[in-house]
């Protein structure tokens, strides 16, 4: 069988298959701590900075979380990293379920947060080692199983929240992460064969020819642009439970605007993965930004219930490609070997990003008393991505195509 045939074989669409399942788990942790935070602020009597805290503490741990696990799947392979990291979120939710103030639920939430990183960027990386002509639409999938996790699970839980509080909703989790996630990531015990990571790698390094950047400048250039991008999509995600509160909607409607706002990431992510294979992944990227730019700009005059709704899809739809069009970049243009390490990295920026605009867009609701400073803030945030991205599509040679 030859590499080509082998990268993209009913193989490597089963390891997909289990990788999406396990990630649909594996990723609550990031969106576990948006749906309680209203009860936690209630609980402690802190202000609204304070109860993002915890949402920035996960969003430290998962960004570093994305890197060291990313290292260590290049070593040790995806499943022992799976279970490990299974394990230690299992251990963070019990732990969090008895926390006594925000500091220690921020504390353990850092622990969560690491833990969940596993199910993040090593995944996407170790999953688009399988591909080669479909690996956007792979990587995209992948990806996926985060918004899904963030659809799913704050509408789920929502019931559980209202009526047992949100500490029950902590150990319920921690039951079901054993339970689901173990299990799957023993399916993936089976390593890539040294010559499709050699063919990749081939291709990669003539691609990476063509900027006349070099892989660490390429690696930097992107995580800027992830922080970016990433400081002003945190806005509407993190903080739209809390912005429904206080315009009197209550956190019920906040959690369906939360859903609707990732199942349109979730299309928008599919979207861009089948763009990523015809265009490639430095195009796809500077369509996203602009989009993510203009939903932005939408929430400034849309207070109204319909008019949120309807926002936070159109949100969903512009953004959700994003993210995992840099996992793509990186495995276009850099070497197969270190895939874990380099996807790991630049995810590791993006979500950087996402903690300092949860806790700035939280920040800047205290001095101002509403949210509408903190989305102009993330539309400049938006604007330095977009100079990036942009000057790196301006170097970036038309794509090689694929070679069998």
């Amino acid at each position: 069988m030859s590499v080509p045939i082998a990268l993209d074989s009913s193989a490597s669409w089963t390891r997909l298959a289990i990788a999406l399942l396990a990630g649909v788990v594996g990723n609550v942790g990031m969106w576990a701590v948006i749906l309680v935070m209203p009860a936690v602020q209630a609980e402690f009597g802190t202000d609204r900075a304070a109860a993002a805290l915890p949402y920035t503490l996960t969003m430290a741990g998962f960004a570093l979380g994305n890197y060291q696990i990313g290292r260590a799947v290049d070593r040790f392979g995806m499943s022992a990293a799976l279970v490990a990291s299974a394990l230690l979120i299992a251990a963070g939710y019990a732990l969090a379920a008895a926390s006594g103030s925000v500091a220690a639920l921020s504390a353990v939430h850092f622990i969560i947060g690491f833990g969940s990183a596993a199910s993040f960027g090593p995944l996407i990386a170790d999953v688009s080692q399988w591909f080669l002509k479909r690996r956007g639409i792979a990587v995209a999938f992948v990806a996926s199983s985060n918004y899904l996790s963030g659809a799913i699970w704050p509408v789920a839980l929502a019931g559980l929240l209202e009526s047992q509080g949100w500490r029950a909703v902590y150990l319920v989790l921690s039951l079901l992460t054993l339970a689901v996630v173990i299990p799957l990531a023993l399916l993936l015990r089976r390593r890539l064969p040294e010559d499709m990571a050699d063919h990749t790698t081939r291709i990669a390094a003539d691609r990476a020819a063509t900027t006349g950047l070099s892989p660490r400048a390429l690696q930097w250039l992107l995580a800027l642009a992830g922080v970016g991008c990433c400081v002003a999509m945190s806005m509407p995600q993190v903080h739209i439970v809390a912005y429904c509160v206080d315009l009197g909607f209550g956190a019920a409607i906040g959690a369906e605007m939360l859903s609707l706002m990732l199942l349109g990431g979730v299309a928008s992510r599919l979207v861009s993965g089948l763009l990523a294979d015809m265009l490639g992944g430095v195009r796809t990227l500077l369509i996203g930004s602009v989009l993510q730019a203009v939903a932005l700009v939408l929430y400034l005059p849309s207070a109204g219930l319909t008019s949120l709704y309807v926002v936070s899809l159109v949100f969903g739809l512009s953004q959700g490609g994003i993210v995992p069009s840099y996992a793509v970049i990186v495995r276009e243009y850099l070497p197969a070997k270190e895939a874990g390490a380099r996807v790991g990295f630049v995810m590791m920026a993006t979500l950087v990003g996402m903690a300092l605009g949860g806790w700035m867009s939280g920040w800047i609701y205290d001095l101002t008393g509403s949210y509408r400073m903190a989305f102009v803030n993330g539309i400049g945030w938006n604007l330095v991505n977009l100079a990036i991205v942009a000057w790196i599509f301006s170097r970036a040679r038309p794509r090689l195509s694929a070679r069998a």
